[in-house]
C-alpha cells in the first residue's frame, strides 16, 4: 500500500501573495511543495484567516494548475490576532483534535515557513506534542530566482531517539546528572544506583514533592541539596535551597518558623516574621523529619502545599509562596499515620514520590568509592594529601564491610572516622596501628551490649498496687505516680521529697507544709510513704 503524503500548513500572506502575472516570477513556498518532480502531495490543508480568502482562492486556483493530482482544502481559522501566542495555540489544538488523522495510512508533514513566527511557533509544538502525528517540513527558495524552480525543502524528525549523536549527548547529560547527584562518587549498590537513576529523571522533570525515607545519617539532606542544585543549573528554580530540621521546632515556634505570624500573633512576636515557607519561594523547602510536625502544623503545611497560599500566625489575608516541597523522615508514617500521629492526607499528597534510602551497612559495596572521596575531603581540610598504606586499607575496609561494623551513624560515622585516621596520619600515610586503633574505637562506639536498659518507670508501680488497682487509673495518673514514686525513692525522707515535687508552688504559699502535700497525695492511691520509700524487691 502506498501511503499518502499530507502537507499541513498556513497560508503565506506575504510570500504566498500576488495577484497579477508576476506572482509566476517569484518564489511562492506554498506553490513550491507540489513543483518538486520528485515529489507528489496529494493532500494539502491550508489554514488561513477568513480576511484573507480572495488570496486563498487565487492560491487554490494556482495549485490546480501546477498540480492537479493534489487535492487542496482550505481551513478558516478565525483570529482576532495571529500574534497573540494563546490564541493560535488554541485554534490550533482544537483543530488538530477535530481532524481524523490516520498514521497508518497518511504520512503527515507540518509547514513550518509560512505564517507568522507565532504560528510557526504553534505548528512545532502541535508536532512535538503529537497532536499531528508527523514530523516538519522546512521549505527554502533557489540560490537564484529562475521561473518554476521550486527550491528545496527540508523534514525535521523531533523524534529525538532517531538521532545517533543527540541521543548520545543526552546519555552523557543524564550520565553526568547522576555523576552530580552522588556527588562523583561511583557507587556500585545495585539498588542504589537504580534509585538515584529515578531521582535524575524525577529531579529535573517534576515539581511535585518529594519524600526521603531511610536511617539517620543515610544522605537525605545532600541529596536534596544535590537535587536543588541540579534544578538550579538547569534554571529550573530561581529561589534558594531552605532546609529546617523540625525535630527542633516545637511549640507555637513550629508555625511562626515555618508560616511566619503578624506582630503580636503571640506573647513575644514584637516584629512580623516572613517564615521559611515564603523564604523559598520560587526555590526548594526541605522539611527533614517532617515526622515530628505538629497535627495543627501538618494542616497549615497541606493548605501551602496544594494551594501554594497559607495564612500567617496572627494574619487576616493569606501570602503565596511557590516552592518545591523535599520531605525527609527516618520514622515509618504509615504506621505514624495509623496511629493519628501524622495527617493521612499530607502523607498521601507528598508520597507521590517516595524513595528510601539505604542505611551504609545495606550497601558494603559502596563503602570503598566513599572511604576514598571523604578522605579526598579530609585531606583538603586539612591542606595535605592523605593515604592509606595497602595493608592499612585492606584491613579496614575487611573490617567496615563485615557484620562486625553496623555503620549506626551511617556516613555521619564513616565520616567521623575518616577524619579521625587522615588527622592522626603520620607524613600523610595511614598506617597499619592506626587502622586497628580506629577499629577498636569504632567497636566501642557500636557496642550496646554494656549500656543499661532505661527502666520503666511504671515498671515500679506493679509492686506497690495490684493489676485490678492499676487498671482503673488513666494513663496520665499512672505517668503521674510513677514519676512521684521515681523522686521518693532518690529523696532522703518525707519532707526532702515534698521540697523537691513542689519546688516552684511552695514559693507562692503562705503556709508551707510540702511533707502533708505529698502524704496526702500518695493516700489517694492507698500508698504510705514507708510504701512508696522503701527499695523494689531485687
Amino acid at each position: 500500500m502506498v501511503r499518502k503524503k499530507v502537507v499541513v500548513g498556513f497560508l503565506g500572506t506575504q510570500l504566498d501573495g500576488g495577484m497579477g502575472s508576476g506572482r509566476w516570477e517569484k518564489w511562492r513556498p506554498t506553490v513550491s511543495l507540489v513543483q518538486h518532480e520528485d515529489l507528489v502531495i496529494d493532500r494539502l490543508e491550508l489554514l488561513y484567516t477568513p480576511r484573507h480568502e480572495e488570496l486563498v482562492q487565487r492560491l487554490m486556483a494556482d495549485l490546480l494548475v501546477v498540480s492537479p493530482e493534489t487535492q487542496v482544502r482550505a481551513h478558516a481559522l478565525d483570529l482576532a490576532d495571529p500574534w497573540d501566542f494563546g490564541e493560535v495555540y488554541s485554534a490550533l489544538y482544537d483543530w488538530s483534535r477535530a481532524y481524523p488523522f490516520d498514521p497508518e495510512r497518511e504520512d503527515y508533514w507540518a509547514h513550518i515557513t509560512t505564517g507568522t513566527h507565532v504560528a510557526q511557533i504553534c505548528l512545532f509544538l502541535m508536532v512535538e506534542a503529537r497532536f499531528i502525528p508527523g514530523v516538519l517540513l522546512q521549505t527554502a527558495p533557489p540560490k537564484r530566482q529562475v521561473e518554476g524552480d521550486p527550491g528545496s525543502y527540508t523534514l525535521i524528525d523531533l523524534d529525538l531517539s532517531r538521532y545517533d549523536a543527540i541521543a548520545q549527548r543526552f546519555a552523557r547529560e543524564q550520565q553526568d546528572a547522576l555523576s552530580f547527584l552522588k556527588s562523583g562518587i561511583p557507587t556500585r549498590n545495585p539498588r542504589f544506583n537504580a534509585l538515584i537513576a529515578e531521582v535524575e529523571r524525577v529531579a529535573v522533570r517534576s515539581r511535585a514533592p518529594i519524600l526521603f525515607t531511610g536511617p539517620t545519617g543515610a544522605g537525605k539532606s545532600l541529596l536534596a541539596r544535590r537535587m536543588y542544585e541540579l534544578k538550579k543549573a538547569r534554571h529550573q528554580v530561581q529561589g534558594p535551597f531552605v532546609e529546617v530540621n523540625c525535630a527542633t521546632l516545637q511549640g507555637d515556634a513550629a508555625a511562626s518558623t515555618l508560616f511566619g505570624h503578624k506582630r503580636g500573633a503571640f506573647t513575644g512576636a514584637l516584629g512580623d516574621r516572613a517564615g521559611l515557607l515564603r523564604s523559598a519561594d520560587g526555590g526548594v523547602l526541605f522539611l527533614d523529619e517532617i515526622g515530628e510536625l505538629g497535627l495543627d502544623e501538618q494542616a497549615m503545611l497541606l493548605k501551602a502545599v496544594e494551594e501554594k497560599r497559607f495564612y500567617p500566625l496572627g494574619a487576616d489575608r493569606e501570602v503565596a509562596s511557590d516552592f518545591q516541597l523535599i520531605a525527609g523522615t527516618n520514622r515509618d508514617l504509615r504506621s505514624a499515620v495509623a496511629a493519628g500521629r501524622f495527617r493521612d492526607d499530607l502523607y498521601a499528597r507528598i508520597n507521590l514520590w517516595s524513595y528510601e534510602l539505604p542505611g551504609l551497612a545495606e550497601r558494603p559495596e559502596d563503602i570503598e568509592p566513599n572511604l576514598e572521596f571523604l578522605l579526598g575531603e579530609a585531606a583538603r581540610e586539612l591542606g595535605r594529601q592523605v593515604r592509606f598504606n595497602a595493608e592499612a586499607k585492606a584491613r579496614y575496609l575487611r573490617f567496615a564491610q563485615s557484620q562486625e561494623a553496623p555503620w549506626r551513624g551511617n556516613f555521619r560515622d564513616l565520616a567521623a572516622s575518616v577524619t579521625r585516621l587522615a588527622t592522626l596520619s603520620e607524613g600523610g600515610r595511614i598506617g597499619v596501628a592506626q587502622v586497628d586503633a580506629e577499629v577498636a574505637r569504632l567497636r566501642w562506639l557500636w557496642d550496646r551490649s554494656e549500656a543499661p536498659a532505661a527502666p520503666d518507670p511504671q515498671a515500679e508501680l506493679h509492686t506497690l498496687l495490684d493489676t485490678e488497682t492499676l487498671d482503673t487509673l488513666d494513663l496520665f495518673d499512672r505517668l503521674q505516680l510513677a514519676a512521684v514514686v521515681q523522686v521518693c525513692r532518690q529523696a532522703h525522707s518525707l519532707s526532702d521529697a515534698g521540697r523537691r515535687l513542689f519546688a516552684a508552688s511552695r514559693q507562692r504559699r503562705q503556709v508551707v507544709n510540702d511533707a502533708d502535700r505529698l502524704r496526702k497525695y500518695l493516700a489517694r492511691f492507698g500508698l504510705s510513704w514507708d510504701q512508696v520509700a522503701a527499695a523494689p524487691p531485687g
